[in-house]
């Protein structure tokens, strides 16, 4: 095609390819989760900002029929595409946790937002093959972000292609905060402040903002405890397929028992271990 305001050719391919190459980039697995997460955000909207019925389950976290709903749908949606596989829902419980691919699903991360009425809240669809972590789906409806990754292929946001930053030194890095209620009244405690010290920020985006802004290449580092593989699953692959590294506070791949979270852009993964053992 020709760029009539330069007069030089331009060589992008039209739209229509372009829209087959994006569609050829993804998995069955990768369309799948999207397709579920889509869902899940109609649900989530008709929800929103409603006055629901609040129950309180045996862990002391509150639940909506908007949670149960949103769940019930992305597992129906996955169950009919891959009918072997086996799926752990924070609302719905677990099946086939044996399987070669378990659909790892928290409907809605911070219900309590979500009641509060404010967009600080997400879906988060991972999948897991034999123990590794795949393919993951972050969709924060409200906050008008859908990041999603598969490994080996890549990681985008709102559809745009994204990565990690370069950022090689702690006294040039920016690092995130979450849940730190157990890190906070352990041993590791002044480590972590010895650190935030050497560090060029420190902020507490947390929930699913801060893992999308690591993984494209805002901010390069951020550590978590008091977590679980639901909540954090589908954001370890998208920042794993941006080029990062997520591991646990140990600097243990994640598994379905990680509690804690250390994520870095890879190049930083290091100078934060060897910080929070000093």
């Amino acid at each position: 095609m020709l760029n009539a305001g330069a007069g030089n050719v331009d060589t992008s391919p039209p739209p229509a390819l372009q829209e087959v190459a994006y569609a050829m980039a993804h998995s069955e697995f990768l369309r799948t989760a999207l397709e579920a997460a889509s869902a899940a955000a109609d649900v989530i909207r008709r929800y929103y900002q409603r006055n629901l019925k609040i129950t309180i389950k045996a862990d002391k976290s509150p639940v909506t029929e908007a949670d149960v709903e949103t769940e019930k749908i992305i597992r129906s949606i996955v169950s009919a595409r891959f009918p072997d596989h086996g799926f752990y829902g924070e609302e719905t419980g677990t099946s086939a946790m044996d399987a070669d691919y378990v659909w790892i699903v928290d409907p809605i991360d911070g219900t309590k937002a979500f009641i509060r009425e404010y967009p600080m809240f997400s879906t988060q669809i991972a999948l897991m093959h034999r123990g590794r972590l795949i393919v993951g789906v972050s969709s924060a409806p409200a906050y008008g972000e859908l990041a999603y990754g598969e490994i080996g292929v890549g990681a985008w946001l709102n559809d745009a292609p994204i990565a990690v930053s370069r950022i090689d030194a702690l006294e040039s890095a920016t690092l995130s905060t979450g849940n730190l209620k157990t890190l906070a009244t352990g041993p590791r405690w002044p480590a972590v402040g010895r650190m935030i010290g050497r560090l060029s920020r420190i902020r507490g985006y947390g929930d699913f903002l801060h893992y999308h802004l690591l993984a494209s290449g805002r901010i390069d580092a951020v550590i978590e405890s008091d977590v679980n593989i639901l909540d954090v699953g589908a954001c370890a692959v998208i920042v794993e397929a941006a080029g990062g590294r997520f591991t646990d506070l140990e600097g243990q791949p994640m598994a379905l028992d990680s509690t804690s979270v250390l994520a870095t852009n890879g190049v930083l993964h290091p100078a934060v271990l060897a910080a929070l053992d000093t």
